[in-house]
This record gives structure tokens, C-alpha cells and sequence, in this order.
């Protein structure tokens, strides 16, 4: 085991409070949103761990701040808010928590592509409002044999093409490049396999590669009979665009878990019939989250005891 004295942690992100107990138990822990101006310089001027989630930003400025910092951990899977470069550039090892969220990520996504097609929010406030009683709900979109796009077949995408082929979807992606062993057709670009799918799960990494990525003309692609699913990130989708295509009827609907300026979702999305909006949940889950905060520890164990990290995001 470490020394306590000398495993100094940061806190500088919300984390679990089982995962903040158990730091606080066996690392010095400072608590960056809580200490005052002063306190902050002394905690940054000692600490050689920086624990974040995956909604922060981490600059290379504020790495800076850091003289000593050996290590980020990032409670999430997701890591576009933290400059890597910069932690690269001065040997600070960067880690994550992938895997252990997947499943939970794509259950969530079928989950809102079944209420957003089948409008099931809208039907519950149907029945809420008693307007049953004036006849049936309106008819809504089929799923199963249905053609889904994936955006991105990483971990998520795969499972995603998993559970969607038990609905027994016809199952197109695209990516960087065609995935070796993948048994599902690629196409090479977003905007024709918009075009050729009814329901379009996006799943590709956040950052300033992906921003904006699903755009007007994209939207225009997927055409009115489609159906946009984000569990991604909410910067890769314009959401400028994608209001003034649901205004439009350029697409059927869209079932989104994130925001461009989380936790602000645009009321424009908000009330409509074909749209369904979480927040950002999709891999809260009591068991997923107690295993995302059982890797954050461990890494963060394993690199004050001189062991190799569990889920490095950069060489170290």
C-alpha cells in the first residue's frame, strides 16, 4: 500500500461520494470547489493527482497550476475537456473508465429510440391529460426491420448493432475506417448513411474533430421520415440546425441524452411531441456508476503504488 501523506488527490469535479470516501480515506484529498483562493494555490502547489469527470474542462492552463501532477482521472468514458496534449507534453498520465459503462450507454440509446418513435412520453401525456377519452393516440413509426446508421462503431456502437439486431434491423455504419471482423455493411460517410437509414444513433467521440458534426445538411439527409439518436456528446450535433429542421418537418424526431451547454437543453427541444430529452444519464445506473468509481480508484491506487495504470488514455 502508499503512504497517505504523500498520495495528494485533487477533487476538482463532482465525483460519487463512495468514490470521494474512499480517497479521502486513504489519500490526502483536497476538495478544489470548496477551498478558498489561498487554500487552492497550497493544494495545487502539493497535489500529483487531479480527479475530474467527463463533463470537465481541463485546460492547459490550468495543468499548469499543477507543478507536481502526475496523474488525471477521469470519472467517465468521455475525455474531449481535458487537454491530453498538454498533460502529454509534461508526462502527466491521463486515465478513464471505459467499458464498464457500455452496456447501460446502449441500452439507453435503444431506449430512446423506442420513445422517440413510438412517441411514448407523449403518449403517457396523452392519457395524463385524459384525452383517451376523446379517441386514440396518433399511430407512430415502426422500429423492428427498421434500418439503423451508427455513427461511431466503437465498444458503444457494437453493442448498440448488438441489441438492434434482435429487433431485427438492417444495420449500416460508417467510421474512420471499416471495422476488421464487423459483420454490418460500411458506407464511408456520414451524410450517405443518413440518407439511406430510418433512425440514426450517433456514437463517435466528442472534441473539436467531431463539433457540429451532424449539421443541416446531415439533418436534410436523414429526411423526414428519420430519426436522430445522440448519447454521444452534444457538441457533435448542431443544435441549431437541429431545431430549425424539427420546426421544418425536415426529420421525424430525435431522442437526445446531451447537450451543447449542459445542463441548459434549448426550450425549443423541450414539450415537442417527437423529441425526447434525459439528462445526460446514460450511464447512471447504481451498478455501472459503482464500477466506473471502482476504476477511477484503482488507477489512481495503482499509480501511487509504481503498478501500471488500469485504463491509460495516453503513453506514460
Amino acid at each position: 500500500m502508499f503512504d497517505k501523506t504523500e498520495a495528494t488527490v485533487v477533487k476538482a469535479a463532482f465525483l460519487p461520494p463512495a468514490l470521494a470516501q474512499r480517497l479521502d480515506e486513504t489519500c490526502t484529498l483536497a476538495d478544489w470547489e470548496t477551498l478558498s483562493v489561498t487554500e487552492q494555490n497550497k493544494a495545487a502547489q502539493n497535489a500529483r493527482v487531479l480527479a475530474v469527470n467527463g463533463e470537465s474542462v481541463v485546460t492547459a492552463e490550468f495543468i499548469d497550476r499543477f507543478p507536481k501532477l502526475e496523474l488525471i482521472a477521469d470519472f467517465g468514458v468521455g475525455y474531449d475537456g481535458i487537454d491530453v496534449a498538454a498533460a502529454h507534453a509534461r508526462g502527466i498520465a491521463v486515465t478513464n473508465t471505459p467499458g464498464v459503462l457500455t452496456d447501460d450507454v446502449a441500452d439507453m440509446a435503444m431506449g430512446l429510440l423506442l420513445a422517440t418513435s413510438r412517441q411514448i412520453v407523449e403518449a403517457q401525456r396523452f392519457v395524463e391529460r385524459g384525452d383517451w377519452a376523446n379517441g386514440g393516440f396518433t399511430w407512430t413509426k415502426k422500429v423492428s426491420g427498421g434500418k439503423l446508421g451508427i455513427a461511431g462503431m466503437g465498444r458503444i456502437g457494437q453493442t448498440i448493432a448488438r441489441r438492434a439486431a434482435g429487433f431485427d434491423m438492417e444495420i449500416t455504419y460508417t467510421d474512420r475506417q471499416p471495422l476488421s471482423g464487423c459483420p454490418y455493411r460500411f458506407v464511408s460517410d456520414l451524410a450517405t448513411l443518413a440518407a439511406e437509414v430510418d433512425f440514426l444513433v450517433i456514437c463517435v467521440n466528442g472534441g473539436d474533430k467531431t463539433r457540429a458534426l451532424v449539421d443541416a445538411t446531415i439533418l436534410k439527409a436523414l429526411g423526414p421520415q428519420g430519426i436522430l439518436i445522440n448519447i454521444a456528446r452534444g457538441t457533435v450535433v448542431d443544435e441549431a440546425a437541429l431545431i430549425e429542421a424539427l420546426d421544418a418537418g425536415t426529420i421525424a424526431g430525435a431522442g437526445l441524452d446531451v447537450f451543447e451547454c449542459e445542463p441548459v437543453v434549448p426550450k425549443a427541444l423541450q414539450g415537442r411531441a417527437n423529441v425526447v430529452v434525459t439528462p445526460h444519464m446514460a450511464s447512471a445506473t447504481h451498478s455501472t456508476r459503482k464500477a466506473m468509481g471502482d476504476l477511477v480508484f484503482d488507477n489512481v491506487a495503482a499509480h501511487f503504488s509504481g503498478q501500471p495504470l488500469k485504463t491509460p488514455v495516453n503513453p506514460y
